[in-house]
């Protein structure tokens, strides 16, 4: 019986809520990498619930699929086989239309923090604005800003991205993920390459306006110093999901 309750759980990780509907849901998802001959499965029967405001954290080995999940949530590949739907919309299978709708609804902050050198720290973050009509006649710069204000760089604004530390930078891509209020946020290794002190303030500013903005935050991460912010940390190996572990640690 123990065993069966232990298997029931890795199959369908997800929170016990009936009165809402999951931000996300995925629901015997696979993957593939490549055709034919060369074909390779990397995701298998994924299942997963993720709730409106929660912040959860997915661990694993390197190669275990975490970040070929978050792509594919993130409308950043194509579902092949299985149902994925992100905020009310089915994504397996959705045309680029409706991909690009549920993209302007999540914010992204990847290890590599990808910001445009040419452009200072203000403009970086203003460009994730102009993807959106409701903030073409709002005054994006102050919107700018005052979320750099906010994770700490209001003294840096007008800085171009090179003349930013690591922590800086990827405190600036924090900024252009959330500025425009996502319902989302997925975040790849954000602390990989930063010390500890950095890591611990860029993950304690993701969590804060993350919960004063209400959105739900899916963070891939190898780093167990910042593992204390989630409200679950979930487990992948070898393409699959094998367990849900709670904040005491246990499954």
């Amino acid at each position: 019986m123990l065993q069966k309750i232990s298997l029931d759980q890795s199959s369908k990780l997800k929170v016990q809520n009936t009165s809402q509907q999951p931000v996300i849901s995925v629901c015997h998802l696979d993957y593939y990498f490549g055709r034919g001959e060369l074909c390779k499965q990397v995701l298998f029967d994924i299942n997963l619930d993720i709730y409106s405001g929660e912040i959860v954290i997915m661990t694993g080995p390197s190669g275990s699929g975490k970040t070929t999940l978050l792509t594919l949530i993130g409308g950043l590949r194509s579902a092949r086989e299985g149902n994925l739907k992100v905020l009310g919309q089915e994504i397996s299978g959705a045309s680029k239309r409706q991909l690009m709708q549920v993209r302007r609804q999540i914010g992204y902050i990847f290890q590599a923090h990808n910001l445009l050198t040419f452009l200072t720290a203000k403009q970086n973050v203003r460009m994730s604005l102009e993807l959106h009509d409701e903030y073409l006649k709002q005054d994006m710069d102050q919107l700018a800003t005052d979320t750099l204000k906010s994770v700490g760089l209001g003294d840096r604004i007008d800085y171009y991205a090179d003349s930013l530390s690591g922590g800086q930078k990827q405190r600036v891509a924090i900024a252009r993920a959330l500025v425009s209020r996502p319902k989302i946020v997925l975040a790849d290794e954000p602390t990989a390459a930063l010390d500890k002190k950095s890591g611990r303030d860029v993950v304690d500013i993701m969590q804060r306006l993350a919960k004063e903005q209400g959105c739900t935050i899916l963070l891939v991460t190898h780093d167990n110093r910042i593992l204390d912010i989630a409200d679950r940390i979930i487990h992948m190996e070898d393409g699959r999901l094998v367990q849900e572990v709670g904040k005491q640690g246990s499954i």
